[in-house]
């Protein structure tokens, strides 16, 4: 099995999974070594709700079904703008920094492989990410969700300033 797969389903429930990391371990007992799996994953329905979960077990279906269970009942609502970002943001996570900026409609989902799984799931279509730091999935995807936390919808803003939307935008 390739490690570095990366899985897109779309189920009943309307999100679309996908696999951003499956790893293998191993335990060496009496009788010979005996392997677990734990499985990354992203869910998003491409409209703005998009979710993550990790999941261990002893079978690779059963660690995937664990983790996409968790991503669906840990669904954020990101704001999504003309297929970008409605402005840019930076999340942190330990060692990991990602940097996730709007880009002009037509460049694609400029995007390493988790970053990648997670701006597809949500609906993004146009954005430019930079990963410094630590390479490690599980905190760039953490990282990508403490930064969404940040993000701001037009209207909230709006609502901050005192200001209708229209003065806003002109």
């Amino acid at each position: 099995m390739d490690r570095n797969r990366k899985e897109d389903t779309q189920p009943r429930d309307g999100f679309t999974e996908k696999l951003v990391q499956l790893n293998r371990t191993a335990k060496v007992v009496k009788g010979g070594r005996r392997f677990s799996f734990s499985a990354l994953t992203v869910v998003g329905d491409h409209q703005g709700n998009v979710g993550f979960g990790f999941g261990k077990a002893n079978d690779v279906t059963e660690a995937i079904r664990k983790s996409v269970d968790k991503a669906k009942r840990a669904v954020v609502h990101v704001p999504v703008k003309n297929g970008t970002l409605p402005h840019e943001i930076v999340g942190k996570y330990k060692a990991t920094t990602v940097m996730i900026k709007p880009a002009v409609s037509g460049s694609g989902v400029i995007a390493g492989g988790p970053v990648r799984a997670i701006m597809e799931s949500a609906g993004y279509t146009d954005v430019i990410s930079k990963c410094i730091g630590s390479r490690n999935s599980m905190n760039i995807v953490r990282a990508v969700f403490n930064g969404a936390e940040q993000l701001m919808d037009a209207k909230t803003v709006a609502k901050n300033r005192g200001k209708a939307l229209k003065d806003l935008w002109g």
